[in-house]
């Protein structure tokens, strides 16, 4: 079994393009890696969101009783 090693920046490109890898391949795999992480934190912010919104929606829907509440039907929810 042969050890491939990792392509400097100076190096010849592996993919055979007779560039450096600095000017091939390593702008694609940084552009791939910097999507990744920006899928990643608009997934989460997306999800951060919808539970803000979710908890939003439910405390003031809730239409929970509170002690010695008065039901307001003008303003849909208890005084």
């Amino acid at each position: 079994m042969t050890h491939t090693a990792k392509a400097g920046r100076n190096d010849l490109c592996p993919c055979g393009s007779g560039k450096k890898y600095k000017k091939c391949c390593e702008l694609k795999v940084q552009k791939a890696r910097g999507n990744t992480v920006m899928l990643v934190v608009v997934a989460a912010l997306m999800v951060a969101g919808i539970a803000a919104g979710v908890s939003s929606f439910m405390n003031e829907r809730g239409h929970t009783a509170r002690p010695n509440g008065v039901w307001s039907a003008e303003h849909g929810h208890y005084h």
